[in-house]
């Protein structure tokens, strides 16, 4: 249910620019990034630091999309977000001495300290590599072909991410 109210804007985006074009697209997912804040607010009394810096950046790169009626600065949001969450997990695995990656999924399930450097350091490529293939769509392919792999193929990614991790979580949890 978590994965759907998170993807829950790219999916109204999609539609908008479907029925409309990418201006519209951007304002409806300004108001569904913004949306998901206060709902989280609301209902679960707070609110993930990712999803209010998505919300800023959303904000700013989608309002410079419709202030000057071009469409590249939303084009550069997933990419900023990924690289942003990569030199994140990047920082405090080595100048923090922290793993984001344990501390966010410690509680589940136990791995040994090598396993979950490996998972901060492939999620730190991953998402690296995830915003350099966002800039290489966007900028090479029409935007149609962009809002296709915005929902259809990061979203696809993620997904084999995650299944990636749990294989190699599982196998390291049963040795």
């Amino acid at each position: 249910m978590k994965f759907l109210f998170d993807i829950f804007p790219v999916i109204l985006f999609f539609i908008a620019y479907k029925f409309s074009d990418i201006y519209i697209a951007t304002l409806v997912v300004i108001g569904a990034t913004i949306f998901q804040v206060i709902y989280s607010k609301l209902i679960h009394k707070r609110v993930d630091k990712l999803l209010i810096f998505n919300a800023v950046l959303i904000s700013i790169l989608g309002g410079t999309t419709l202030w000057l009626h071009d469409e590249n600065f939303i084009k550069w949001k997933p990419t900023i977000l990924y690289w942003l969450l990569s030199a994140v997990l990047l920082f405090f695995q080595f100048f923090n001495k922290k793993n984001l990656i344990k501390n966010l999924l410690g509680q589940q399930i136990q791995l040994n300290e090598k396993t979950w450097n490996q998972i901060n350091m492939t999620s730190v490529l991953f998402f690296a590599g995830l915003g350099i293939l966002n800039l290489y769509i966007a900028f090479s392919f029409s935007t149609n072909a962009w809002v296709n792999f915005k929902l259809f193929g990061i979203t696809g990614l993620i997904i084999c991410y995650a299944a990636f991790i749990g294989v190699l979580a599982s196998r390291t949890h049963r040795k």
